[in-house]
C-alpha cells in the first residue's frame, strides 16, 4: 500500500505538534511520526521556560514591554551571536503564541510571567512557565492533537522512526520526495510526501555526534531519545551543521548512581549564586580554585568551566557549612543536612572524611594541592579579602571536620550545533542553497541559532512552538 501526504513530520514534540496540528487543521493531509512510545519529547523532562514580549499576562499584571526591549535584551545576553533574522521572527510572534496557549487553556505558574536567574537575566519580567513545567505545555498539544486528528487530516504513528529520506525526483537537488519509516519498530514503509519536517531535536544522548559537532566530552541530563535523527537523515543528503564552536554547558550536575556519562538533574547542587549564596569552594582535579563561587553571571562561570579537566569540579566544604544551610536555600536541591551527611560515601560522587587529604584521596582530588588551597582560602576568610578571584561572599572558614566533596560535571541537556536552515526554515546544504521542500524547526536546528553562545530564557522553547505553528500554516496555505 502506497502512503502519501502533503506533509510528513518527523518527531512529535515542542515543535513537531503544533507544525503537523496547525497544517492539519489549515487542511493539509499531515502524518506525525515518532520514534517513541509517547510524545512530547524533551517536555517530559524541561522546564518549559517561553519568553515573550506584549502579552495579555504582562498587561494585567502592569508590566510594561516591546518587542524591541525583547530583541535588546537577546543580543546583549548572547553577545550578538544569535541568528537575528531568527531571533527577530521569534520576538516578533512570541506573544501571540503565549497568548494562543493561554486561550488554549494552559496553566500558567501563578507568579509568571517573572525574571530568571538560573542565566544571564532579562531587564523585565517575560519569562512565562506552566505549574507542572513543560507538562503543562504538553497538555495542551494532546488536545491540539486531538482536534487535528479528528478532521481525518493527521495521522500519528508512534514507535516508528524515520530510517531516511528518499531524494526527489532530481536526486536530491531540489528536495526531498518522502520518507522511510520503520513502522511500528518492524516494517519498512515508503512514505511520499510534498514537504517533509524534521522536529526531531538535539543529540545530546549520542557521545559520538556530540563529541564530533560539540567537541566536548558528554555528560548527558538530555532525554533518551535525543539522539540527532534529523541530523544524520539530512546530512546523507548534503545539509549543512551550523553553530559549531557555541557549546555552553549546564553548569554542573551529579553523576547518576548507575548511568555512566549521565547526570541525575533531580538531585542537582544548588550552584546559582543569586539564589543561594556560595559557602563552599569549587576546586578542579588538582585541588586549585578556578572561579569566583559568588559570580553572579551563570554564563561566566559556565565558561570558565569548558576550560578545566574533563570539565568536572568538586565542591568542598565542611560541617559547618553544611549546617549554616539550615535555615535558607540547600546545597543539594531537596537535601536537608542530615540528607546530605547520610548519602556522604554511599550516594555515588558524595564524599566525606575527616581530614583534608582523607577526602582528597576518596574523591580523586590532588592532597597536596586541596590542603593549599584550602589554607589559602581561610586566610582570605580571615582577611575579608580574596586576592586571587576576588571572591566578595565569604562567611566561613573550610575548618570543621567532617568535610565534604561533591563531584560535578559540565552536562548537557540541550546542543548548541544543528542543522543550518534559512528565515523561511527550510535546510541549507554544504554550498548555501537551500531545499525546496525539506525543512528542520525545533532543537535540530541547535540552540545557537536562537541563543547564540549563551543560555537565553526561553529561546528554545518560544522558537520551536512558534516555527512550528508558523511553518505548519504556511504549508497548509499551499497544499490544503
Amino acid at each position: 500500500m502506497e502512503h502519501s501526504y502533503d506533509l510528513v513530520v518527523v518527531g512529535a514534540g515542542t515543535a513537531g505538534i503544533p507544525c503537523a496540528a496547525e497544517a492539519a487543521l489549515g487542511g493539509a493531509r499531515v502524518l506525525l511520526v515518532e520514534k517513541d512510545h509517547q510524545i512530547g519529547g524533551t517536555l517530559h523532562i524541561s522546564g518549559g521556560h517561553m519568553a515573550a514580549a506584549g502579552t495579555r499576562r504582562q498587561a494585567e499584571r502592569g508590566i510594561a514591554d516591546s518587542v524591541e526591549a525583547h530583541l535588546a535584551d537577546i543580543r546583549r545576553i548572547s553577545a550578538g551571536t544569535a541568528r537575528d533574522d531568527l531571533v527577530r521572527i521569534t520576538a516578533e510572534n512570541a506573544a501571540e503564541t503565549v497568548d494562543w496557549l493561554d486561550d488554549r487553556g494552559f496553566r500558567f505558574a501563578s507568579e509568571t510571567p517573572r525574571i530568571i536567574y538560573g542565566h544571564e537575566p532579562y531587564t523585565t519580567a517575560r519569562t512565562y512557565y506552566g505549574v507542572d513545567e513543560a507538562i503543562s505545555i504538553l497538555e495542551v498539544f494532546e488536545r491540539l492533537l486531538d482536534e487535528a486528528v479528528a478532521t481525518g487530516r493527521l495521522d500519528l504513528w508512534k514507535n516508528s522512526p524515520v530510517i531516511g529520506l528518499t531524494p526527489g525526483e532530481d536526486g536530491g537537488v531540489g528536495g526531498v520526495g518522502g520518507v522511510t519509516v520503520l513502522r511500528g519498530g518492524v516494517e519498512d514503509v515508503a512514505v511520499r510526501a510534498g514537504h517533509v519536517v524534521l522536529a526531531t531535536g538535539g543529540f545530546a544522548a549520542d557521545p559520538e555526534l556530540f563529541l564530533e559537532l560539540e567537541g566536548a566530552p558528554l555528560v548527558s541530563a538530555a532525554h533518551p531519545t535525543s539522539t540527532g535523527d534529523g541530523i544524520h537523515l539530512a546530512r546523507e543528503l548534503g545539509a549543512a551543521v551550523a553553530g559549531t564552536g557555541s557549546f555552553l554547558p549546564t553548569f554542573g550536575g551529579l553523576p547518576h548512581p548507575t548511568s555512566p556519562g549521565r547526570a541525575n538533574w533531580s538531585d542537582r547542587q544548588l550552584l546559582i549564586a543569586a539564589e543561594r549564596p556560595p559557602v563552599e569552594i569549587y576546586v578542579d582535579r588538582h585541588g586549585r580554585r578556578w572561579v569566583a563561587e559568588d559570580e553572579l553571571s551563570i554564563d561566566e562561570k559556565e565558561r570558565a568551566l569548558t576550560r578545566i579537566d574533563d570539565m568536572t569540579f568538586w565542591t568542598v566544604f565542611d560541617d559547618a557549612m553544611v549546617e549554616s544551610t539550615r535555615s535558607g536555600r540547600p546545597l543539594v536541591v531537596g537535601w536537608t543536612p542530615e540528607d546530605l551527611r547520610d548519602r556522604a560515601d554511599r550516594r555515588a560522587g558524595v564524599h566525606s572524611a575527616g581530614t583534608l587529604e582523607e577526602l582528597a584521596a576518596k574523591a580523586g582530588i590532588d592532597p597536596a594541592g586541596l590542603v593549599a588551597t584550602a589554607a589559602r582560602y581561610n586566610e582570605a576568610v580571615a582577611a575579608g579579602e580574596d586576592p586571587d578571584f576576588g571572591r566578595t561572599h565569604l562567611p566561613l572558614p573550610l575548618a570543621r571536620p567532617p568535610f565534604y566533596a561533591i563531584r560535578n560535571h559540565a552536562i548537557s541537556l540541550v546542543t548548541f550545533a544543528g542543522l543550518d536552515i534559512d528565515s523561511d526554515f527550510r535546510v541549507r546544504r554544504t554550498d548555501g542553497s537551500s531545499a525546496r521542500n525539506l525543512y528542520a524547526i525545533g532543537e535540530v536546528i541547535g540552540a545557537a541559532a536562537t541563543c547564540g553562545q549563551s543560555f537565553c530564557s526561553g529561546m528554545l522553547v518560544t522558537p520551536a512552538i512558534t516555527f512550528g505553528r508558523l511553518l505548519g500554516r504556511r504549508l497548509a496555505a499551499r497544499d490544503g
